[in-house]
């Protein structure tokens, strides 16, 4: 009989339990708003994350300090993005932005700088991953309602051709049942033009009913980066830009080296490590700065 009771006695605890923590549950979602209001006026960079069944703005606290002055050697890519960005804050048409092209050339940087130059005028930056864009119907309700603009900005973004993601970035791209926010645009980077891998089968010809078309899968692929209205080419870049980066970096950081021996050094770090970029170039002040330090 008493062990009667304690199955009674233990079933209900748990019941009870249950109870509780729907209600807790239930009052957490209630102020999911009003903590993602606070979010959004303290911070202008946010990242994405996803937690189980639960998404949430995640403000940056250390936003990275790049500005458009520091990025040299990509001026016309940069016009054509800031004309764009510039559209899009007045409320004019403006365009989803892919950049493409070779590692390390400022892609990335280019975008982060905006932030800085424009968050003045309500510009917000929203990192989004790959893996996360299945959230985009999601994202872009919460943000729908926001007086700020935002950027969703997914970094070295690429897909294989069975990748569930890239469908729900194409809907919310052009062609979704969905309509297009006013303040949200998409800008994503990536080192390659279509975004999906293409294969020397893809190219092949198919003969359909004595009709000639080309590989429904090549269209596929083409039909991703296409949806972007503006896409701009990043490329590799020569010595003499090269080096205007590194004299840029060195003087900024006030180190005091011979000139001379500054290109020599930047020279032979290009050709043992990875080439002339601008990344390859922060790299080397990086350690030159490091160096210098020590002696």
């Amino acid at each position: 009989m008493v062990h009667e009771e304690s199955e009674i006695s233990l079933t209900d605890v748990l019941q009870r339990l249950d109870r509780v923590l729907e209600k807790a549950d239930r009052l957490l979602s209630a102020q999911l708003p009003a903590r993602e209001e606070e979010a959004f006026d303290a911070a202008i960079a946010f990242v994405w994350q996803r937690r189980e069944e639960t998404g949430c703005f995640r403000p940056v606290r250390h936003v990275d300090q790049i500005r458009l002055t520091d990025l040299i050697g990509i001026d016309r890519q940069l016009r054509k993005l800031i004309r764009n960005t510039k559209q899009f804050l007045l409320g004019a048409p403006a365009n989803h932005v892919l950049l493409w092209g070779e590692r390390g050339t400022g892609k990335s940087s280019a975008v982060k700088a905006l932030l800085h130059e424009f968050s003045p005028q309500s510009l917000r930056l929203v990192q989004v991953h790959r893996q996360d864009l299945l959230d985009l119907p999601e994202i872009t309700e919460r943000l729908w309602d926001r007086p700020e603009k935002y950027i969703l900005f997914c970094d070295d973004l690429s897909f294989e051709a069975d990748d569930l993601e890239y469908k729900e970035l194409k809907a919310m791209l052009e062609g979704g049942l969905h309509a297009q926010p006013k303040n949200m645009l998409i800008y994503a980077t990536s080192n390659r033009r279509h975004l999906i891998p293409e294969r020397m089968a893809d190219r092949q010809v198919v003969v359909d009913n004595g009709e000639m078309h080309a590989n429904d899968a090549l269209s596929e692929q083409l039909s991703l980066a296409d949806r972007f209205g503006l896409r701009i080419g990043f490329y590799a870049i020569d010595q003499n830009v090269y080096l205007q980066i590194v004299r840029h970096l060195a003087a900024t950081r006030g180190l005091q080296i011979d000139p001379d021996t500054l290109e020599r050094e930047a020279l032979r770090w290009a050709m043992a490590y990875s080439g002339r970029s601008g990344r390859s170039a922060r790299q080397f002040v990086d350690d030159l700065q490091g160096r210098m330090a020590l002696e």
